[in-house]
């Protein structure tokens, strides 16, 4: 009997068609992860799948502040975020130059296959 079994299952894998086991991966981000840059006025994250926009977004949080050994998180809003034509890069609009400090970045895409991923990544601004 566990013969018949082995034999349907493998039997089973080799009819079914394929399915896609990769899911969605951050490939690159602008500004890098621990990059330095100057006021950027924009964000991009390049992934490596189709993600579904409604489902996918970012917090951007503003870790420190020069001058202020003490300041607190402080949570960006007011962005907007949009989907380049190809279908994998995520354009973060913001509404105003960031300013000099240390930010962290979390991301979470939800990708075609519908599994969601979540990451992130920290850099400064001078």
């Amino acid at each position: 009997m566990s013969r018949f079994l082995f034999a349907a299952a493998a039997l089973a894998m080799t009819v079914m068609p394929g399915v896609a086991l990769a899911h969605t991966k951050l490939l690159s981000s602008n500004p890098a992860a621990n990059a330095t840059v100057t006021k950027p006025t924009k964000l991009s994250l390049g992934f490596s799948e189709k993600f579904l926009a409604p489902m996918s977004g970012v917090e951007l949080t503003m870790t420190g502040m020069p001058g202020m050994a003490d300041h607190a998180p402080m949570p960006i809003k007011g962005f907007k975020t949009s989907v380049a034509a190809d279908g994998k890069t995520m354009i973060v609009t913001l509404p105003r130059a960031l300013p000099a400090g240390t930010y962290d970045l979390k991301y979470h895409v939800v990708g075609a296959d519908q599994h969601k991923m979540e990451g992130g990544y920290s850099f400064t601004v001078k």
